[in-house]
């Protein structure tokens, strides 16, 4: 029982190289469910993983891809039966775990969570870590009081895949979206994911003196950290939170304490790695409801085990826009 599988390793040197190999199923890790992976995708960590392992990587011959979804094989845990769609994303599968760039997986099933209806595999691997963590972003906007008709709700970092997906959920569910980008050339893809007002990155990514600013947004999902953030908050309307996603712009955070105790703003750290399975079932439940299906064709680039490597540069170079989804198979 041989499959396909992306084989990243280490030499004696400490360089590493990444190339699909056929190997055994005896191979695989221990775990209770074996999944026939069909899609994975590629996201920051990925990137990481297909290269110098970024610290994420504790042994090798490794297999990254931190999120899949496929078809139960074999299970030894009654909540699956062969033939159950399943889509997995984080628990440090894929890092310190073999993950999905293969034709195969076998993982714990609590690490699982059932494929919604209306999903299919390759919907959910468009969606990825990425749209799982903008979609606990949007969650946690909302449990923090944020409704449509509030004001513009700022998302940094928008041409990301975070970003993106953020985007197309609020817009639809009737947020009116300012998306920050670095990147002129995004304005039509942002525009036609619901984005109704493109903000430049250079209008926003400096501190200023001043700790507050005029209140301008009544919500924000930030991908970005560092300075951006920093000068965000200073612009959050009274009692407005940020949710924030990612260190795109750096992990410091140059910022006062001023923004949260004059007007009560709210900083949201959202994890997406550890997150309990209730909070994956909503939270995916949400997606299938929530997420306009449609705008997820203008964010997909399709991939196949050999373009990985490639892939893992260009992310990591922030050279990959929207989704990457990666058909094992092919």
């Amino acid at each position: 029982m041989s499959f396909k599988a992306l084989i990243v390793d280490k030499d004696d040197e400490g360089k590493t190289s990444a190339g699909v190999q056929t190997i055994d199923e005896s191979r695989l890790p221990e775990g209770d469910v074996t999944v026939a992976v069909e899609y994975s995708t590629v996201n920051y960590k990925d990137g990481l993983c297909l290269g110098s392992g970024g610290g994420l990587v504790k042994t090798y011959p490794h297999v990254p891809g931190i999120d899949f979804a496929g078809t139960v094989e074999a299970s030894d845990d009654p909540r699956y039966t062969p033939g159950d769609k399943v889509v997995l994303t984080g628990w440090r599968v894929g890092e310190i775990w073999w993950g999905g760039y293969a034709q195969k997986a076998r993982v714990k099933a609590d690490w699982l969570v059932p494929l919604p209806d209306g999903l299919t595999t390759r919907d959910a691997m468009a969606v990825g870590t990425a749209g799982f963590t903008a979609m606990l972003a949007v969650m946690a906007l909302e449990d923090h009081g944020l409704k449509p008709g509030d004001g513009p709700v700022l998302v940094t970092g928008a041409a990301g895949g975070v970003g993106s997906v953020a985007t197309a959920i609020l817009a639809h569910l009737g947020h009116e979206v300012a998306a920050v980008t670095g990147r002129p050339e995004t304005a039509d893809y942002l525009t036609g994911l619901g984005a109704s007002r493109i903000v430049a990155r250079e209008e926003i990514n400096e501190t200023v003196k001043r700790p507050l600013e005029a209140e301008t947004w009544a919500g924000c999902v930030d991908a970005v950290g560092g300075a951006m953030l920093a000068r965000v908050l200073g612009q959050m309307k009274y009692g407005a939170s940020v949710a924030a996603v990612g260190l795109a712009g750096g992990a410091g955070l140059p910022a006062t304490v001023v923004p949260f105790l004059l007007r009560g703003v709210n900083l949201l750290g959202i994890d997406s790695v550890m997150r309990p399975h209730d909070d994956r079932l909503r939270a995916w439940g949400r997606i299938a409801r929530d997420l306009p299906m449609d705008k997820l064709a203008d964010m997909i680039q399709p991939a196949t085990l050999a373009d990985l490597p490639e892939l893992g540069r260009a992310i990591l170079k922030g050279g990959v826009r929207g989704r990457v989804v990666v058909d094992v198979n092919a």
